[in-house]
């Protein structure tokens, strides 16, 4: 255990010192609140995620099934990398809150 001198001058000139101990560290108030906040939105992003992956995979089906034009990779594409920025800033939110 580590301490934390306090070094004070007295009137006459004397060093008095005395030992503090670390102190306990203690989470900020309503963090509780803010820390469920975030995780309702981490849920929330990857239900989108896995809701615009399933969508533009349907419509692909479509477009082949139906023989029309293929406007659809791009939305997989695009909600496969929406899924990857959004896993890596779940992935360092987590470090940096724990």
């Amino acid at each position: 255990m580590s301490m934390i001198l306090a070094a004070v001058h007295d009137a006459y000139g004397t060093i008095l010192g005395q030992g503090v101990g670390n102190p306990t560290p203690e989470a900020p108030p309503a963090s509780d609140k803010l820390l469920k906040l975030v995780r309702y939105f981490t849920w929330f992003v990857l239900l989108s995620g896995i809701l615009g992956i399933t969508y533009a995979g349907g419509r692909f089906a479509w477009e082949k099934w139906t023989g029309g034009g293929l406007e659809s990779p791009k939305m997989v594409a695009g909600a496969m990398i929406g899924g990857i920025i959004a896993t890596s800033a779940g992935t360092i939110m987590n470090a940096v809150i724990t």
